[in-house]
C-alpha cells in the first residue's frame, strides 16, 4: 500500500499542473489519441534548477522552454534522464493519462446505461469488438460521429444526429448477436432523445466530455490521499472559468469537514517555473503513451514513465 502524501506540518500540499493533448470535447478523430495531465510538487527554485538542467542537456534559444523541444528524437536521452532515478522528478511528480476514444466510449455508455460499472464493462468489450467487427477506420468514424453529436454545440456542427443514426442503422445488422456492439446499437436506438439532449446542454455548463475535468479530479485524489488537502496552481485554460472551478470542489471527493481541493488558481506558465516543468512532463508522457498505443512504443521510456502514471 502506498504511504500517504502528508505535509510535514499538516498544511495543504501545493502542486503545479499542465496538460498535453487537449482538444476540448473532441475525443475521437482529432490530432491526438492520448491526453496527459502532469502535476509536480516542488518549489520554484527546484523547478528552475530542473529547467536549467534540461536546457543544458537539450539547448534551445527559446525564452520559455516547451515540451515540443524535448519531444524531438535527438533528445530522447534527456527524457530518459528526466524520468529516471538520477533525474529531478521521481517522487515529486504524477501524470494522469487518458485514452481519449476510450474515455468517450465510457462516457457514451454511461449516458446510455445510467450505470458507471455497466458502462465500464460495456466500453471494455467495445474496445475489442468494435474494430474487429467493422475495422478500425469504420469504428473510429462511428465513434467520431456520436462524439460530434454530443459535444457542446457552440454554434458548430460537423456531424448531424440524423447522419450518426443512419450509421447505426447501417452497421447494426453486422453486429454479433448478444455482443457489446449489438448492445450499444440497441441502446442508441432507444435513447436518441437523451443523446441529442446531451449535446444541446446549456452554454457554459461544465464540459462533461473534456478530459481535463476528469484529470484534475483524479490528480487531486492522488495528491490528497490520506486526507491531505490540495492546492492547485494550473496553467491558464479557457474552460476553467470561476464558475467551473467552484464546481470542481464538489467533484474532487470532499472530506469530512471540508473539501479535499483546498484552493485552485490559474497562472501563466511563463511566470511559474513549476508549470513549465509540468508541461515538459505532460508532453513527454503523452508522446510515450501514444507510441505505446500505436504499438511502436519505446520499452525503456515506458518503464521509466510507469512510476509516475495513473489511468
Amino acid at each position: 500500500m502506498e504511504e500517504p502524501i502528508l505535509d510535514d506540518l499538516g498544511f495543504p500540499v501545493e502542486i503545479a499542473c499542465d496538460e498535453s493533448g487537449s482538444e476540448g470535447e473532441k475525443l475521437v478523430g482529432g490530432n491526438t489519441d492520448m491526453f496527459a495531465h502532469a502535476s509536480v510538487r516542488m518549489d520554484a527554485r527546484a523547478a528552475a534548477r530542473c529547467l536549467e538542467a534540461v536546457r543544458e542537456r537539450a539547448p534551445s534559444p527559446t525564452t520559455e522552454y516547451k515540451s515540443s523541444i524535448l519531444r524531438r528524437a535527438k533528445h530522447r536521452w534527456v527524457v530518459a534522464w528526466l524520468l529516471g532515478p538520477s533525474g529531478p522528478l521521481l517522487g515529486h511528480a504524477h501524470v494522469h493519462l487518458i485514452d481519449k476514444p476510450h474515455f468517450f466510449t465510457v462516457r457514451l455508455a454511461d449516458l446510455l446505461t445510467g450505470s458507471p460499472a455497466r458502462a465500464r464493462h460495456l466500453a471494455a468489450g467495445l474496445r475489442l469488438e468494435g474494430p474487429r467487427v467493422y475495422g478500425a477506420e469504420t469504428w473510429t468514424a462511428f465513434l467520431a460521429s456520436f462524439n460530434d453529436v454530443m459535444r457542446a454545440r457552440n454554434g458548430r456542427i460537423e456531424f448531424s444526429a440524423d447522419a450518426a443514426y443512419d450509421l447505426v442503422e447501417s452497421l447494426r445488422p453486422a453486429a454479433p448477436p448478444g455482443g457489446p456492439v449489438a448492445e450499444l446499437m440497441d441502446l442508441l436506438l432507444r435513447a436518441r432523445p437523451q443523446v441529442e439532449a446531451f449535446g444541446a446542454r446549456v452554454p457554459g455548463a461544465m464540459p462533461a466530455l473534456d478530459p481535463l475535468i476528469a484529470a484534475i479530479v483524479e490528480t487531486v485524489a492522488h495528491w490528497g490521499r490520506g486526507g491531505v488537502r490540495v492546492r492547485v496552481v494550473h496553467d491558464r485554460q479557457t474552460i476553467l472559468t470561476d464558475e467551473r472551478i467552484a464546481e470542481l470542489r464538489s467533484l474532487a471527493r470532499p472530506l469530512p469537514g471540508g473539501d479535499r481541493l483546498d484552493a485552485f488558481r490559474l497562472a501563466p506558465s511563463v511566470s511559474d517555473t513549476r508549470i513549465q516543468v509540468a508541461d515538459l512532463l505532460a508532453g513527454a508522457a503523452r508522446q510515450i503513451a501514444e507510441a505505446d498505443l500505436r504499438g511502436d512504443g519505446d520499452p525503456e521510456l515506458t518503464a521509466l514513465l510507469r512510476p509516475y502514471t495513473s489511468f
